[in-house]
């Protein structure tokens, strides 16, 4: 059930960039958005459609801001793989946009998509309450920013030329920050806008981003470029701190594990309901990429 309704999440989202970046002129900073929005797992997307579904918000209203986090996440991805980041010739498997275009126009559509994430997810098409779509933009814009993913990219530029090497209590804070805040916002999305309670699904959330961040570590460790879709090895080459380092293989692949089950008991109050997050959960710390 969850590998097929992620299928259908990525579908549908890849369905509606395809409206919405078609609508645009045809310059080759559309075209990079086009590339950077292609591929992907699309789980952040998929845990808002997902939540929404649970909350009875219907699919055509939950698909802009599914829609929405997706660019958001691809924008922080073509940003994030330039040569003054991280610097990654690779990314689910093509080029990334600054090597097949050029970095002004990788830098220019990271930002186009950025935007874009913030008229999804506010546009009055979705037919969502106004306060509603207020909502969802104030907590995005708190997730991407100073407060969340960026702030975790600052500090893990940071530590790339720190003295000492982080501690665990300082990689787990990054860490919520860079790769966490956006799984909290897409998993407590759908809550949003059903206006209701978010904290179980916050609780959700918060297990599973940082067993999803292990799992990446464990990945670049274990994993190959071909299967993972981006270049692996790298976190060890620059002698950088990661769970792995820090706490050895066995042991952060048993913590991603006590991690999903925290997950999976969080969401206790909706039953069988819940059984595919429940799966999303299992599978974030068994990909393969």
């Amino acid at each position: 059930m969850f590998r097929e309704r992620l299928e259908m999440a990525a579908a549908a989202i890849q369905s509606h960039f395809d409206i919405v970046i078609g609508q645009l002129d045809d310059l080759p900073v559309i075209q990079a958005m086009a590339h950077a929005t292609h591929g992907g797992k699309r789980l952040r997307g998929f845990l808002t459609l997902e939540t929404a579904r649970l909350h009875d918000v219907p699919p055509d209203q939950a698909i802009w801001p599914a829609t929405a986090i997706e660019a958001l996440h691809a924008y922080s991805l073509v940003h994030d793989d330039l040569p003054c980041m991280d610097d990654d010739d690779l990314r689910r498997g093509q080029p990334t946009v600054h090597k097949k275009w050029d970095e002004a126009t990788a830098v220019l559509a990271g930002d186009a998509l950025q935007t874009l994430a913030f008229e999804l997810v506010s546009h009055p098409d979705n037919n969502l309450p106004a306060e509603v779509r207020a909502d969802l933009a104030v907590t995005l814009a708190q997730a991407s920013g100073a407060r969340g993913m960026v702030l975790g990219q600052a500090l893990d530029i940071a530590a790339e030329t720190a003295d000492e090497a982080l501690t665990l209590d300082e990689i787990t804070a990054l860490q919520r920050g860079k790769t966490g805040a956006l799984i909290e916002w897409s998993a407590t999305a759908g809550a949003r806008m059903a206006q209701a309670d978010v904290t179980p699904l916050l609780s959700y959330a918060r297990a599973l981003g940082l067993a999803f961040q292990i799992a990446d570590d464990v990945l670049d460790v274990v994993g190959d470029s071909a299967t993972v879709g981006k270049a692996v090895g790298k976190d060890a080459d620059a002698g950088k701190a990661t769970f792995v380092s820090l706490l050895g293989l066995d042991v952060a692949k048993a913590r991603a594990n006590a991690l999903v089950e925290e997950a999976c008991d969080s969401l206790a109050v909706y039953g069988t309901d819940a059984e595919v997050l429940k799966e999303t959960a299992r599978f974030v710390v068994n990909r393969a990429h």
